[in-house]
Formats: structure tokens, C-alpha cells, sequence
């Protein structure tokens, strides 16, 4: 447009209106720049929202103002200045048209100099070109409100659906994490009711396993004191066969430890002095090549389990780290206090627990040995030196006593074990050891035996009549109460506990009707029997030797048993 007016009308004032478009562009190109750079640009838009409207409104009247003060006498550049503003303002509307306050101030300070410059000719032609400006801006700001509006509404459409697929990635992420959760639950469930439904066999087994032994030990105990002497051979054999029974027994005892149905007798135990009292076997089962060392904090408070089978846990635990140590080390048994708060994961009750860990450093185990470590039967030694039964009854132990059995192990590492045990209170100072009871006087007797497996009644009737005693067999409960109801004058009633129709402890209540006074000894190795036992009812555990027969009669008889169990 410069060039127009200088080459055509030679106005030379067209140099000066051009300088000042180049300033205002100049202008508005810097503070484009500072508004980039400003690091706080989005907290300050109020104010480079007045700069940019400042910056057009500069532009629109430096167009408007100079289309009035270059206007030419030619009609035909009159023309010519009105479309190039005109095209300007319509250009304007388009690129500003998210910010109606930009339009307005680049289209008014154009138009309205052009409309101000018809209308003071005083013509009809003035007027109505003035009208028809008019009327154009008007176009263009109608135009430019509905586009803004249209904007302003899509743009909140855009914040709105970025906003709702953020809010659902993260409910997307939550549902993952609760489906992983859910089956991770699912998991523990399946392997908890698996371990349940193997306990409830193993129990089912190791009971069955408990009569059968209580015949071949009763059976070999006889046999022994029948045998003729100088047989050195025949008493070899004999002595092995008690031994693999007496292992079989043990065996069995692990079975029921898995499965939560051996019977226990927790009692007060002070954890140094009980593993300060085995120091001696852990260390022959450590061999030479392994060292032990203890470290207790004063002032343990004890706990309340069975301390005959804790020490069999901990016998096992040690003779574990021994096999992960094959070139030798030091395995180390500690004990701390710890508190489980309400909430906590583990499945164990709020309160106060002891933890017994016993840790080595050996070869450790992967994240699929340690997920199997306590699955029956699994074992990661030889054939032969191992039965898989070791942790799975540290972990029933644990169980049964109202604590729990945790394994932390990596490869290359080592493995520490944890037995989480129920702590006991206070110990009084002072209290005296436990003595045991003497071995009271032994009478004869007439014994009524009660038990449905006819091997376990003949064999125990037949150690009981090798002690002197009369053995009266039957062969359920309802046939010993018509013996006793028919006359059989009996001193003591030997009852199995799982009979079918009518249980030992059922059998034991009618006995009390029937002969009030009359002692009854319940023969069982069912843990279920530990809460539903009857006050003044003592327990003999299968499988049982005729030496723990014949001290449970004497008690019974002498009215030791009188004592509940």
C-alpha cells in the first residue's frame, strides 16, 4: 500500500504511516517472545491478555488511523483502502476468534476511522458507505461472539473428556490392582483349602497309622519279653523292628503336627533356658563343621506352647539349615518380642507374640522352591533323605499353638526361619522346676477295654494281662455300658476316643451315670479331643508302649488320675 501511494499519488506520508505499522509489528513480535519465555505466562494470563488486546488494538488503529489520514480524492483508491482494511478485520476476526476481546480491538480502531471519514463528507454516497462499514463490523463481531462462544464450549468439551479419561485410566488402574488383589486372594484361598483338605487326610492317615503301631509296638514289646535268651540274632531283628516302629511313630506325629491333630499340652516355656537345655543335641545334629550361637535379649517373656513338640520343631529348623550349609557355617537362633497390631496381614490375632528365628546362611532358596517349602511331601534332597514332612509340621505346630511359621529366603543368601509363638504372662520369680510325679504303686485290677479295631483291643488286652491286670474286651461303647449295667465289676474303663455311634467322651458321661467313681481312661492321638475333654478324664496318646500303658493304669488306679486332663 506504500508503494500505491507513493507511485501513484506520490504522498509521501505513506513512509511515515509504514514506519509506524513496522513499530507496532516489532512491538507485538517482542512481547509474543516474552509472553514464551515468562515461566509463570499461565498464572499471569490476565495480564498477557491485556498486552495482546493492547498489541492489536496498537495494529487496528495504525490501519484505521492511517486509511484516514492517507485518504485519497480517488474514488476507486477510496475503494481500495476499504477492502484492504476491511480484508485485514475479516483476517483478524479468523485468527482471534478464541479471544473476542483481541477482535474487537483490531476491528473497531480499523473500521471505525473509515466510517468516521464517509460520513464527514455529508454525502448520500458518504452515508452509505459509512452504513454498509457499519454494518460489516457488526457481521464480523456477531460472527467473531458465536465463534468465541463456539471455542470457550468445545474447549471446555476437550477439558471435560481429558478429565473423565484420566478419571478413567484411574479407575482402569484400580480395577487392575483390585483384580490382582482378588487373585491373589483367590490363590491364597485355593492353597489354604488344598493344605486343609492334605491335613485333613494326613490326620485321617496318621490316625489309622497310630492303631497299627500301637498293635506292632504292643505286640513286639511282648515278643521281646518271650523271646529266649542267647537268640542274639532273633533280638537284632526284634530291636529293629522296634526301632522302624518307634520311627514310624514319630513319623506319624509329624503327620498329625501338618494336619493340627496332635494332642498338645501348652504349658509356660522360657525360650533360653528350654534351647539352653538342648544346646547339646542341636549341636551333635549340626555336625563338627557347624558352628551354633544364641542370642537372647534379657527379659523374654515366655510363651505358652507345648515345649516337647517346639523342641521337635526346632530340632528340625536346625537340622534344615545344617543341610543348606553342606561346607559348614553358623547357624543362629534368636528370639525378640513383637506386637501385631489390629489389621496387620498374616491372619494372626492383635497382641503381643515372641518370635524364635533361626537363621543360616546358606544356600537359600528361589521364589518356587520357597512358595513350595511347606507343601507335604516336598522335598528338595535326595531320595531317602528326606520326607518332606520337617516344615509342614513346624507350620501345623504354629498353627495349632496360635501363632504362625514364616520363611524369608534368596538364593545365595540364606533363609531365615520365623516361629511366631502366643506370649504367656510373667513367670514368677523363684518358681520352682517341675518335678516329676513318682511312679505310684501298681495294684491289679480288672480293666474294662473299649475300642472298635479288634488288632488294637487284642493287643492291648494282651499287655494289659502281661501287668496282671483282667482285661474285659468290647468292641463299641454300647457294648461296654450293657457289661457294665450286666454286673462287670470293673476298676478302670480304657476307652478309644473315634468309635462310630458313640465316641469315647460320650462313653465316658454314661460311665459316670452308670458307676459314679469309676475312672476312665480315654486312649487317643485326635486332637479334637484337647477342648472337648472331660474334667477328671486323663488322656493316654496313641501309639503307646506298655511301659506308658502301665504307668497310666497305676495313676488311674491309685486315684492319680483323678486329676483332670
Amino acid at each position: 500500500m506504500t508503494a500505491i501511494l507513493i507511485g501513484v499519488q506520490g504522498d509521501r506520508r505513506a513512509l511515515a504511516w509504514c514506519a509506524a505499522m513496522v513499530l507496532v509489528a516489532a512491538l507485538r513480535l517482542l512481547s509474543a517472545r516474552a509472553w514464551r519465555r515468562d515461566p509463570a505466562a499461565r498464572d499471569r494470563t490476565g495480564f498477557w491478555s491485556v498486552i495482546g488486546c493492547c498489541g492489536t488494538f496498537a495494529a487496528g488503529l495504525a490501519l484505521g488511523g492511517g486509511a484516514a489520514w492517507l485518504w485519497p480524492a480517488s474514488e476507486t483508491w477510496q475503494l481500495f483502502w476499504v477492502f484492504l482494511v476491511g480484508g485485514m478485520c475479516a483476517g483478524a476476526a479468523g485468527l482471534h476468534h478464541a479471544h473476542l476481546p483481541a477482535v474487537l480491538a483490531f476491528i473497531l480502531p480499523a473500521g471505525l476511522p473509515l466510517v468516521a471519514r464517509y460520513a464527514l463528507e455529508g454525502s448520500e454516497r458518504g452515508l452509505a458507505a459509512a452504513a454498509m462499514i457499519l454494518v460489516f463490523l457488526g457481521a464480523l463481531t456477531l460472527s467473531a461472539c458465536r465463534s468465541s462462544r463456539e471455542f470457550a464450549a468445545n474447549l471446555r468439551l476437550r477439558l471435560s473428556l481429558a478429565q473423565q479419561a484420566q478419571a478413567l485410566d484411574a479407575a482402569n488402574q484400580r480395577l487392575r490392582e483390585e483384580m490382582a488383589r482378588h487373585r491373589a486372594t483367590e490363590e491364597s484361598l485355593r492353597q489354604a483349602q488344598k493344605m486343609e483338605a492334605v491335613g485333613q487326610l494326613t490326620g485321617g492317615i496318621a490316625h489309622d497309622f497310630n492303631n497299627l503301631l500301637t498293635v506292632v509296638l504292643g505286640s513286639l514289646a511282648l515278643l521281646r519279653k518271650r523271646l529266649p535268651e542267647g537268640d542274639e540274632r532273633a533280638a537284632r531283628l526284634l530291636e529293629n523292628a522296634l526301632q522302624g516302629a518307634q520311627r514310624g511313630a514319630a513319623l506319624t506325629q509329624r503327620l498329625l503336627a501338618f494336619g493340627r491333630r496332635q494332642v498338645l499340652n501348652p504349658a509356660l516355656v522360657e525360650l533360653p533356658k528350654l534351647v539352653q537345655g538342648m544346646a547339646d543335641l542341636l549341636r551333635g545334629a549340626l555336625g563338627a563343621g557347624t558352628h551354633l550361637r544364641c542370642d537372647f535379649p534379657p527379659g523374654l517373656p515366655p510363651v505358652h506352647v507345648d515345649a516337647n513338640q517346639l523342641e521337635l520343631a526346632l530340632l528340625n529348623l536346625v537340622a534344615n539349615a545344617r543341610d543348606a550349609m553342606p561346607r559348614g557355617g553358623e547357624v543362629a537362633i534368636s528370639a525378640e518380642e513383637r506386637q501385631v497390631m489390629r489389621g496387620e496381614p498374616g491372619g494372626l490375632p492383635p497382641g503381643p507374640y515372641v518370635v524364635l528365628s533361626v537363621a543360616d546362611a546358606g544356600e537359600g532358596m528361589d521364589e518356587a522352591v520357597l512358595a513350595q517349602a511347606m507343601e507335604p511331601f516336598f522335598t528338595t534332597k535326595g531320595v531317602g533323605k528326606g520326607t518332606g514332612l520337617g516344615l509342614p509340621m513346624v507350620h501345623g505346630f504354629a498353627a495349632q499353638s496360635g501363632g504362625r511359621f514364616t520363611l524369608h529366603s534368596a538364593r545365595g543368601v540364606g533363609t531365615v526361619a520365623e516361629l511366631w509363638l502366643p506370649r504367656a504372662g510373667a513367670v514368677p520369680a523363684g518358681r520352682p522346676e517341675p518335678q516329676a510325679a513318682p511312679l505310684p504303686a501298681t495294684r491289679r485290677g480288672t480293666v474294662l477295654l473299649v475300642d472298635d479295631d479288634p488288632l488294637v483291643l487284642a493287643s492291648t488286652a494282651a499287655m494289659l494281662e502281661d501287668l496282671g491286670h483282667v482285661a474285659v474286651e468290647a468292641a463299641s461303647g454300647p457294648a461296654a455300658i450293657e457289661l457294665l449295667r450286666g454286673g462287670v465289676q470293673a476298676d478302670l474303663v480304657i476307652t478309644d476316643f473315634a468309635m462310630p455311634g458313640m465316641t469315647g467322651l460320650q462313653l465316658a458321661e454314661a460311665v459316670r451315670r452308670i458307676r459314679p467313681g469309676l475312672p476312665v481312661l480315654l486312649a487317643t492321638g485326635y486332637a479334637e479331643v484337647q477342648e472337648a475333654v472331660l474334667p477328671g478324664v486323663p488322656r493316654l496318646p496313641k501309639p503307646f508302649e506298655q511301659a506308658a500303658l502301665a504307668r497310666a493304669v497305676a495313676e488311674c488306679l491309685s486315684g492319680a488320675g483323678a486329676a483332670p486332663g
